[in-house]
């Protein structure tokens, strides 16, 4: 698939059928990730936690809702995978950079998701949620010193994407030139 094709068809997924993604397609997701740029090249400061333990995504679910006020809410959309990003933010002025580290990781591998015809969302609020809890980043096996800053959702789409028209319309736009 065209990297422009890509984009016009990734969309964010929030119903999935429920079927794991298989390793290859882990694989290449995860290939996707190690491929964005990071600040400064510091590529230690950065680490993917994949959760595919259901008992685990349940917790994060559940967080997600509370943290949203909405115990009926499933955040995570019942994807039967979840790739977290955690950095390391020593510098709290330095938060920008992890954030944008995350945002570019799980855009790569939104695209790779995309390419491979799988459903994904990026999340945030339930990541939010995990952040704020320390008794449940020990169980997501968060690094000592590291945050998690987000995450994407993948699994098999319950609906096919809907390639969409590209636009420079959506958000205004000023040149200078």
């Amino acid at each position: 698939m065209e990297t422009l094709k890509a984009i016009k068809n990734r969309q964010s997924c929030r119903a999935y059928t429920g079927e794991q993604i298989t390793e290859s397609e882990l694989q290449t997701i995860l290939e996707a990730a190690n491929a964005a740029p990071v600040g400064m090249g510091k590529y230690e400061d950065v680490r993917l936690t994949v959760v595919q333990n259901n008992e685990l995504l349940a917790k994060l679910d559940a967080a997600g809702a509370v943290f949203f006020g909405n115990p009926d809410m499933h955040p995570l959309y019942g994807a039967p995978t979840v790739i977290l990003v955690s950095n390391k933010i020593a510098d709290p002025k330095q938060s920008a950079v992890a954030y944008s580290n995350a945002a570019c990781l799980v855009e790569n591998m939104a695209l790779a998701a995309t390419e491979l015809e799988l459903g994904n969302v990026y999340l945030m609020g339930a990541v939010m949620a995990l952040a704020m809890n320390a008794e449940l980043c020990k169980e997501f096996n968060i690094a000592e010193g590291f945050v998690p800053t987000s995450a994407i959702a993948v699994g098999k789409a319950a609906a096919p994407a809907q390639e969409r028209t590209l636009t420079t319309t959506k958000i205004e736009t000023d040149y200078l030139k």
